[in-house]
Parts: C-alpha cells; structure tokens; sequence
C-alpha cells in the first residue's frame, strides 16, 4: 500500500498518472459514470492539494484504490464530494445523503473514488478490501481523524459485518449512477481481522 500526496508524488513514478488511468477504466468504462476525462485519465475538483490517494499494487499492477480528503478542505467553491452534494454544488448526486448537516472537522476525512479492479480474482477480493480498508483507517487516523465517512454500495453492510467493521450508516438510501448506495461513517481506530 502507498499513501500519495502532493508533497511525495514524485517518489512513486507513474504510480499517479497509472491509478487515473485506473478510475477511467473503473468508472468511465465499466460503470459508465459521467466524469471529466483527458488523455485517459478520470479526475476531478476532489483531486487537489489537500486529498491522499491510497493505492494497493503488487509487482507495479494496482489493485485497488481511494481519495481521502479531509472535510475541513477548501478549493474554489467546492469542499469535499457528500458535502457539496448536500450543498446543491454536484447534479449528479442526490442533496439528501445525509441525516444532518455535512461535517467540517479535522476529525472527519472523506473516502471517495473507492474501488476493487476486476483483475483481482474472486478469492483474493474479500483480502484486498480489507487491506484497503484498514489502510483507510489507517492513513485517516494518522492525518488526526476519529471518522472516514463515504458514499458506499448498499452491500456495504454485508460485508462490513462480515469483517466485523466499526461502522454505521449516515444516511438513507439513494440511487447514484444507477447503483443503490448509502453514505456510511466508519471509526478509523480499526483491527480488522476477519477475511484474512
């Protein structure tokens, strides 16, 4: 797993330009979400100097991947995805993810762009989610974070059971690029232990 920054970007190569690239497959071509794309990468106003990028690789193919971005974050006129959502800034997403207002807190990271590639076999993916979201809590937690919140799949609560997560939902159902989805808040003090 590596944690990408503004501040180390340089160290990691490719990894960057190659993880855009990946969320154009996940996300343009496989779920056919409308998202800005140039020159084969998908990005967006989230993907600025504020936000971490997470990324699971083995022997330089990535696995799966995340934005983190703290809540408290500020460029332009946009904030953070859910809060903007609520806010009215995004058309695309519903303005009642939430059951309250949206937080601004240093104690509040948002997790978005979340993704498992379909390169990974069946039997490995309950592995590769738990890495990655222990990594979530993690790298949230070292950034000063007591929450991650994000919109998740409504399975979310299957398998969040299943590895035993710390975690609830914020929000009541709603349909975003034609998937069921919820907005889940999730404790970054996390020992994830089942799936391993």
């Amino acid at each position: 797993m590596s944690t990408l920054s503004m501040a180390n970007m340089h160290k990691y190569g490719e990894m960057f330009h190659d993880l855009l690239q990946v969320r154009r497959r996940v996300f343009i071509e496989k779920r056919g979400w409308e998202l800005p794309s140039v020159d084969g990468y998908e990005f967006d106003q989230y993907d600025n100097p504020y936000s971490r990028w997470l990324v699971l690789h083995r022997y330089g193919e990535i696995l799966a991947g995340v934005r983190l971005t703290p809540t408290t974050a500020q460029c332009g006129i946009y904030t953070y995805m859910i809060r903007d959502a609520q806010r009215g800034l995004l058309e695309d997403i519903p303005s009642d993810l939430l059951i309250c207002e949206a937080p601004v807190s240093p104690k509040v990271w948002e997790a978005s762009r979340i993704f498992v590639t379909d390169d990974v076999p069946a039997r490995d993916r309950l592995l590769v989610r738990t890495q990655l979201l222990q990594a979530i809590t993690d790298a949230a937690y070292r950034e000063g974070a007591k929450f991650v919140i994000g919109i998740v799949p409504y399975l979310w609560k299957r398998w969040s059971r299943r590895l035993d997560l710390d975690s609830g939902a914020f929000g009541p159902k709603r349909e975003i690029a034609g998937e069921v989805c919820q907005v889940a808040l999730l404790k970054t003090k996390l020992n994830i232990s089942k799936g391993n």
